[in-house]
């Protein structure tokens, strides 16, 4: 069914994510029971059938779909296979004919649960819509797009975040989203701020590049200006909602928890799983010197940076910390992933030498 909906940030709803198989296998987890669109060929390999793109496959399950030959496009949920425990009942048509002994981890088997195969129609110009679905023919060209201005990946339309520039942002059209980097977001008559949600109701064109890299697809921008969004956006009805986004985590810190003589001029460096929504660090990083009643402690003073490209916050003090003395760094509740995904509280203790 296709509906009508108003050309709005909010009127674009996450049902389902136009990406590529490349996407699909390099960011497993982002994806994992998520709705997705993705063109290729439909392919035999011995008795599977596999979608094939460029040099990436992927199996496909077609149970009651009706396969095409040629270039198709095809809806379906991927599944992460290693996600799933054996004893889910989500994982039953993959676990037919395997030993019991032997389950995927996470990341190692990939497959796609297809709803439906249609042929791919040719794009006849270079729409969002066309350079997400087959960025490969529009690699290195110049192009002209219009979207929705939806800030530094505020709604998690994409997996991860080029790391080109303190301006990255994304650009929206329907399902399909793209990177812009290379250009603040302002020029005659508006300032875009990408941090804030309130600037997502604008539409911008972009005039650029298309480029690739890991997976995500850009454009390195030359020219943009602000555009009038168009009075309707045709969009397929959302299937089933996404399960919500998992828990962001702590993959790196440095010192370690429980090191002892760490240097009182260190700064701490703290590195995720995944990109951040920088606002969310705001008042959400305490440090405190540990086991000080309350009020005897001196105040640590300190100033918390974030690094887009490697997914780490870096804390530096304002003053050497206090030698002989134990140090309790803290996340506190409300960090949260460029998707929404919640971090736990985390602490981290450290000593400081003499």
């Amino acid at each position: 069914m296709v509906v009508l909906v108003a050309a709005t940030a909010s009127a674009q709803p996450a049902g389902r994510r136009l990406t590529t198989l490349e996407a699909l296998r390099r960011f497993p987890g982002y994806f994992h029971l998520q709705n997705v669109l993705v063109r290729g060929e439909l392919v035999e390999s011995g008795p599977r059938i596999m979608l094939r793109s460029e040099e990436t496959e992927m199996r496909v399950f077609l149970k009651d779909v009706q396969t095409k030959s040629g270039p198709v496009e095809v809806r379906g949920q991927m599944v992460d296979i290693g996600r799933l425990e054996p004893a889910d009942p989500r994982a039953a048509p993959f676990a037919e004919g395997r030993e019991n002994d032997h389950w995927p981890k996470p990341g190692e088997e990939i497959v796609l649960n297809v709803t439906s195969v249609s042929e791919a129609q040719p794009a006849t110009s270079p729409s969002l819509r066309a350079i997400v679905l087959e960025p490969w023919k529009f690699q290195g060209q110049t192009v002209t797009i219009t979207g929705n201005f939806r800030g530094r990946n505020l709604f998690g339309d994409l997996p991860d975040a080029p790391g080109k520039g303190r301006y990255d942002f994304v650009l929206r059209s329907a399902e399909a989203a793209l990177w812009i980097t290379g250009v603040r977001p302002r020029g005659r008559g508006f300032d875009l701020d990408v941090d804030r949600r309130m600037d997502t109701d604008r539409w911008l064109q972009i005039t650029g590049m298309v480029t690739r890299d890991r997976g995500l697809v850009s454009i390195a921008a030359s020219q943009l200006a602000a555009a009038t969004p168009p009075e309707a956006v045709a969009v397929e009805e959302a299937g089933p909602p996404p399960p919500p986004p998992r828990p962001l985590e702590v993959v790196f810190n440095s010192p370690t928890e429980g090191e002892t003589d760490v240097v009182g001029t260190s700064s701490v460096r703290v590195q995720f799983s995944r990109g951040l929504q920088e606002p969310s660090l705001q008042g959400h990083v305490r440090v405190t010197y540990f086991g000080a009643a309350a009020g005897t402690a001196p105040e640590i003073e300190f100033k918390t940076s974030y690094d887009a490209a490697n997914r780490a916050i870096e804390i530096k003090f304002a003053k050497p910390l206090e030698p002989f003395r134990t140090v309790k760094v803290e996340l506190l509740e409300g960090v949260k992933a460029f998707d929404g995904g919640p971090l736990p509280p985390w602490t981290l203790t450290f000593s400081v030498g003499g």
